[in-house]
């Protein structure tokens, strides 16, 4: 390069520079965070599944809650499981409604879909 050429870097460039690496750093945080809650997640269902066949009641009840939001066929299948399982009277119960309110969103989820 000849001696009396002059690169001029403007300040708008280093802000440019600056804003990139916070919004991609931001990217890369966000889906470092995302990644973390699918494994929270899918660690706190699974653990809720093996809860529902606890020798504590206190924790197969806890589970039963934690179930009767999460309505899915093979949710379907383990209180059915559970049902054949559980022998408390009010636990039983409880499964019960919450199995029939599951299959009833289940159906009316397939009737619209069809």
């Amino acid at each position: 390069m000849p001696d009396n050429v002059v690169i001029v870097r403007d300040e708008s460039d280093e802000l440019v520079g600056r804003l990139i690496k916070i919004g991609l750093g931001a990217l890369l945080g966000a889906a470092v965070l995302g990644v973390v809650g699918v494994y929270l997640a899918r660690d706190q269902m699974a653990r809720h599944q093996r809860e529902l066949f606890s020798p504590q009641p206190l924790r197969r009840l806890a589970a039963l809650g934690y179930l009767k939001g999460q309505p899915a066929v093979d949710n379907v299948l383990l209180l059915r499981d559970y049902l054949a399982w559980e022998e408390r009277p009010l636990l039983r119960k409880r499964a019960a409604g919450i199995l029939a309110a599951m299959e009833s969103d289940l159906a009316a989820e397939t009737a619209e879909g069809a």
